[in-house]
């Protein structure tokens, strides 16, 4: 019986047949799909399996078709009390654990339930006007939009209460009359909504200004219109592990360049050449972590934004930190989008 995470890894081009032997002799339950490089492409474990053959799928078919495309993970920067409470909150037994650039360097395994809680002030940003989602938000706010039986932002503060985040402050502008009216103080929520009125269009950082009385601690801050399983326990962990002054959360998002690519030196002799590579970027995925000095850099009633935020924080010398999301996330900010996230809300959160 194996103990390494080495012997249950296979590559994207086998079967399922082969899957299912490489999960039968790890005695793990799974088997971690990997590139040349070991970056993780899926999981597929013998529930996978059971449910592709009773679906009428054969054995012979690519393991991609059955795989788990997007798994939970860990990641080395992370402690392993955190791995642990990672694995518990999505009944997992094993945890495969990334490097920054996304690759298996290790599998944890599920010791014991730990379900710390921490309360921090919680800062949504819903006073976008949804231009690209016309006509639905003439008459709605976006975070408003249904996503199955309720508004998205329903959803949101749910998922905070859920985790122990009840100081929420919700930061109106369009429509916001709409969104008072549907939460009012958040106590059949279980949670305390602040909120936060913008008589213009300050960004996505300027309406920090707002809060009532700076912040002792740190100040999780997320767009309204994300539809996410993000454990943000895990994430404010991380934040303070690294010691970051303030934390972005990022998605991996792949491009493949559909032409070969040359590297061409100086004297135009072509130096190399690869056939359509896939690019890989880290993107911001529109969820902070701030801590109190941060909002100092905030000016008082104007237009800020994030990014200026944290370039200026990056040219003052601070240590700026980003964390990889591999959590369900959907930005809703797009008709596509939404309809995606509308067919995938019913699995994912019931």
């Amino acid at each position: 019986m194996t103990k390494s995470w080495r012997d249950i890894i296979i590559g994207p081009q086998a079967t399922v047949h082969e899957a299912w032997e490489v999960i039968d002799h790890g005695a793990m339950q799974i088997a971690l799909v990997v590139d040349d490089t070991h970056h993780l492409k899926g999981t597929v474990t013998d529930g996978d399996i059971r449910r592709a053959v009773l679906s009428g799928k054969g054995l012979n078919i690519p393991v991609t078709e059955v795989m788990n495309a997007n798994p939970t993970t860990g990641l080395t920067e992370e402690a392993r009390d955190s791995w642990q409470r990672t694995m518990h909150k999505h009944s997992l037994r094993h945890l495969p654990i990334l490097n920054t650039q996304g690759c298996v360097v290790d599998l944890a395994r599920y010791n014991m339930p730990l379900e710390p809680e921490r309360s921090t002030p919680v800062v949504i940003m819903a006073g976008g006007l949804g231009t690209r989602l016309r006509p639905l938000t003439e008459n709605t706010p976006k975070p408003m939009i249904p996503v199955g039986p309720k508004p998205v932002l329903e959803t949101i503060i749910g998922n905070f209460a859920d985790q122990g985040f009840v100081n929420i402050y919700l930061c109106l502008n369009y429509k916001g009359e709409v969104i008072r009216e549907h939460f009012g103080d958040g106590r059949h929520l279980g949670v305390n909504i602040t909120y936060l009125q913008e008589d213009r269009r300050m960004g996505t950082a300027g309406a920090l200004s707002l809060l009532p009385e700076p912040p002792t601690e740190a100040v999780i801050v997320m767009n309204g219109d994300l539809l996410t399983k993000v454990d943000f326990v895990r994430l404010i962990d991380f934040h303070n592990k690294q010691s970051f002054m303030p934390t972005m959360a990022m998605r991996e998002h792949q491009q493949q360049i559909p032409y070969g690519v040359l590297k061409i030196s100086d004297g135009y002799e072509v130096q190399e050449l690869v056939e359509k590579p896939v690019e890989r970027y880290y993107v911001n995925a529109g969820i902070y972590i701030l801590n109190p000095e941060t909002l100092q850099h905030v000016p008082d009633q104007k237009f800020y934004d994030m990014p200026t935020l944290f370039n200026t924080l990056m040219k003052n010398g601070e240590k700026v930190g980003g964390f990889p999301l591999r959590d369900y996330w959907v930005d809703i900010g797009r008709v596509e989008d939404l309809e995606r996230a509308s067919a995938e809300f019913s699995e994912l959160f019931g």
